[in-house]
């Protein structure tokens, strides 16, 4: 089991007054580091969490506390489940930078008409590929009850493209995997390789990170936005990415003002309300706005851009009953544990 904690003591400050004169607070400073008491309350609660595996706590970069409480270590690839639509979209801004995608407003249908069904609904040709991005397309999903038929049929991305709308494509938000897989065919076409390849080498060689393969569809699409393995070192480096608009080591990675655009919320969850930009969940901790990207059963990077922090977390996997609260959990380390610890820090000396 691997552990590594660093913990920084928090400085108080008290102004002294005289008789008669007013007593002066000082001026609030920027924080570094975490407060020990509370990071140290935060860990043994995570400790508690009989499905959690590993905690990484960074801030400004530095990893502060590592923690693997069960399963595999640090640096082991494991699913990310639906996290991996948090890299999809990365990888879709890399595309729209690079010029294999004109932008977000470049239908589908560039790459996808073939795989229309016959006759087909007049408004598939105006999905585009933000609209994959925010999960507007507007098609019914292929997610929860929908999910099995949808992996259990000989064509994925013609499924996903048959399903009835549920909205106007850029309307409402309609959570589906499917959307995702679209997204990864569309990149597929568009750039002449698979989805793998673009990973590792858009991302992977230049975050230094491992991409093993994933699993494909029957066609040999790489699975969009499910099933991609990363270690959770390899996630703090692309929480960072995102921490840092786009740069890792001063290279710019990401597109100038696409982690902007991915963090501006367009639709909403019908189920928790938290709203959703380009494969990034927005909600709020306090007076702080919390950026996550979000896997099936508790695969987390949470990026808190004012206080510097970037928080990885990863959990069983396994089919398990969502309501078990664990993922509520989560929220709950971050609201009451590392958000106040990196609150108080210790003062910028």
């Amino acid at each position: 089991m691997h552990r590594r904690t660093l913990l920084t003591s928090s400085l108080a400050f008290t102004a002294i007054g005289g008789c008669g004169r007013a007593i002066v607070a000082p001026p609030r400073r920027e924080t570094v580091g975490l407060d020990g008491a509370q990071l140290a309350q935060a860990m043994t609660a995570a400790q508690g969490l009989p499905r959690l595996h590993s905690v990484i706590v960074a801030r400004d970069g530095q990893a502060l506390t590592e923690r693997v409480f069960r399963g595999p270590g640090l640096d082991t690839p494991v699913n990310i489940k639906s996290a991996s639509k948090s890299v999809l979209a990365a990888l879709g801004g890399i595309a729209i930078g690079q010029g294999v995608f004109t932008g977000v407003d470049q239908p589908i249908s560039t790459f996808l008409s073939d795989r229309f069904p016959a006759n087909p609904d007049p408004r598939l040709g105006q999905i585009t590929i933000g609209n994959l991005l925010a999960m507007q397309a507007g098609l019914g999903s292929t997610s929860g009850a929908n999910y099995g038929a949808w992996v259990s049929s000989r064509d994925w991305v013609r499924y996903a493209l048959a399903r009835p709308f549920e909205s106007d494509p850029g309307q409402g938000m309609v959570y589906s995997t499917g959307t995702s897989h679209l997204l990864s065919a569309a990149m597929t076409r568009a750039s002449g390789r698979s989805t793998l390849a673009n990973a590792r080498e858009w991302l992977g060689d230049t975050l230094e990170v491992d991409f093993p393969a994933w699993p494909t569809d029957p066609q040999g699409i790489y699975f969009g936005g499910n099933d991609m393995r990363m270690s959770p070192r390899a996630l703090l480096k692309f929480g960072e990415l995102y921490r840092n608009d786009g740069l890792h080591a001063g290279v710019r990675v990401l597109p100038e003002g696409w982690v902007q655009d991915s963090w501006n919320g367009r639709g909403r969850s019908r189920w928790s309300g938290n709203p959703y930009g380009y494969g990034w969940w927005l909600r709020r901790s306090g007076r702080h706005e919390v950026r996550f990207a979000w896997g099936y059963g508790g695969q987390m990077v949470f990026v808190v851009p004012d206080l510097r922090l970037t928080v990885v977390m990863t959990s069983d996997p396994s089919p398990v009953e969502q309501r078990d609260g664990h993922v509520n959990r989560l929220h709950d380390l971050m609201d009451r544990g590392f958000i106040p610890a990196a609150e108080v820090g210790a003062a910028q000396a």
